[in-house]
């Protein structure tokens, strides 16, 4: 295997190199699945039917609380990577777990509001709107999870098998995905909650 030194550690292999191009593309594909969940959520927002609008049930406190959890997990992720181009595998992982750890918080206030949801009688079945709204949010918070335990297996890895080119291209690819799921929540936070309060 050759390996370019003056490259990232992430970067230097050509399988890395590809398996970083061939995650853009998936990506990709994502952004579609939820650009298609965001075109029905606005196609039938307006179908609430006998059920509650979105003034009636969305709450600021716990979105502000979600949105700042899921924007330091992004921060701490980019200090993980930061840590591991200066070869502090430590470092690296502790970043990982607090990201880890942040995510978990965010997951935590995402169940308590769908409760909440169900609880004041807006669940999947009420209305057009709400069966929306709830599956763009579970879709996201079901990347998240699977996000949570993908970041455990990295962190595992890391510990039996170090820092080399192979885990190292591993933890950027889920860093990018972190990312990609803050991106997708500064959506939600923006289109449809700041927008649905109004």
């Amino acid at each position: 295997m050759k390996i370019n030194h003056t490259l990232p550690l992430e970067y230097r292999t050509h399988q890395n190199q590809i398996n970083i191009l061939g995650f853009w593309i998936f990506l990709g594909a994502e952004i579609m699945l939820f650009a298609t969940l965001f075109a029905g959520y606005f196609t039938l927002v307006n179908r609430t039917g006998n059920g509650p609008t979105g003034t009636e049930i969305f709450e600021i406190t716990p979105v502000l609380l979600e949105t700042m959890i899921l924007l330091t997990s992004s921060f701490t992720i980019g200090l993980g990577i930061h840590a591991m181009r200066l070869g502090n595998q430590k470092a690296m992982q502790v970043f990982f777990a607090i990201t880890l750890l942040l995510g978990l918080g965010f997951l935590s206030l995402e169940v308590y509001e769908f409760i909440h949801y169900v609880h004041i009688g807006a669940g999947l079945q009420t209305s057009a709107f709400t069966a929306a709204l709830l599956t763009t949010l579970g879709t996201h918070g079901a990347h998240v999870t699977f996000g949570i335990f993908w970041g455990f297996f990295i962190i595992f890895q890391l510990k039996t098998r170090g820092l080399t080119p192979e885990t190292a291209n591993k933890s950027f690819i889920f860093s990018l995905y972190w990312h990609f799921l803050d991106v997708v929540w500064i959506f939600i936070f923006s289109f449809i909650y700041l927008k649905g309060m109004i």
